[in-house]
């Protein structure tokens, strides 16, 4: 037992001794971009194959997605009829190809979200080593939010998807037959969750830019009319369905998230005054250019 120990405390300072000599090679930690590809490429590898396990899952559970997928089309009242249950009120496929390539399409999605998690992390794995702890601390910060946020929005679009269907296919003129194909649903589909999602982040980019030093409560108060203005246009253009309620209720709800970021602006700003306050506060232009100078006269003394 002793041998063992002894070795096993032998191998620990060989080890600790070579670290040492590796960092004193490399002190900054760089790797050599040959390097840099092997790792890329093994992270890829990695979210490639947990990408193709999921399609794999959601290939077994194909007719459960599809479920899921279609519920608010099945809900929305197409020509007097719900439920997805005789023509006028189902979805259209008309290749031969397409059904296969339908259930390809979908299980790609499914397993894209339900994965995002992982290869997230390997995307996180392969940037995190060069930044340094401040950046990594808003990395976190950003990651941390803008997951939720989005999901949010996804999930607020799901939910309403069928009336926007609902509005926009009675807009079909008297006596025609309102046949949707499964790739125009689709579109519509994905365009609403992501749609939804990214207008979920505007506060957050308020914030991240509030952070940076770049957006103040003071600008932010200024133009304030304008920003909101700006959040139904961009409601408006991330929002694939052009019915009024659906765009009305992304936007509100878009300017009660602004509404909140901008609460977080005021006191961030509040608690920077604090820990830094404004030697010019208060004084007045000329005041502040009268002491700019007196602290340059002062600066060419101390150097001469």
């Amino acid at each position: 037992m002793a041998k063992k120990a002894s070795a096993v405390a032998g191998a620990k300072i060989v080890g600790e001794r070579y670290l040492r000599s590796k960092r004193r090679q490399n002190p900054e930690g760089r790797m050599p971009l040959m390097d840099h590809l092997r790792e890329l490429r093994n992270r890829l590898i990695k979210a490639a194959v947990v990408l193709i396990l999921g399609m794999i899952v959601a290939l077994i559970f194909s007719n459960q997605t599809w479920r899921l997928v279609t519920r608010p089309f099945c809900e929305a009242a197409i020509n007097g009829q719900t439920g997805c249950k005789q023509v006028g009120d189902q979805l259209v496929i008309s290749g031969v190809f397409d059904p296969f390539f339908l259930r390809l399409k979908i299980a790609f999605f499914i397993a894209l979200i339900a994965t995002s998690p992982v290869w997230l992390y390997q995307l996180w794995a392969f940037i995190a080593p060069g930044l340094y702890a401040r950046e990594k601390k808003w990395a976190y910060l950003f990651t941390g939010t803008a997951v939720p946020l989005f999901v949010g929005g996804a999930v607020l679009a799901y939910l309403v998807m069928d009336r926007g269907l609902h509005y926009l296919l009675s807009l079909a003129p008297h006596g025609t037959l309102v046949l949707p194909s499964v790739d125009t649903y689709l579109s519509y589909f994905i365009g609403m969750l992501v749609g939804f999602g990214v207008a979920f982040e505007l506060p957050l980019i308020i914030v991240m830019l509030n952070m940076a030093g770049i957006l103040t409560h003071e600008r932010f108060r200024k133009y304030r009319k304008l920003m909101i203005f700006g959040v139904f246009v961009i409601a408006g253009m991330v929002n694939p369905s052009p019915d009024p309620w659906t765009m009305l209720l992304l936007g509100g709800l878009c300017v009660v998230l602004v509404e909140i970021a901008e609460l977080f602006v005021y006191f961030n700003d509040k608690r920077r005054a604090r820990l830094h306050p404004d030697p010019y506060a208060g004084l007045a232009d000329d005041q502040v250019s009268t002491v700019d100078e007196a602290e340059a006269v002062d600066a060419d003394s101390s150097r001469n």
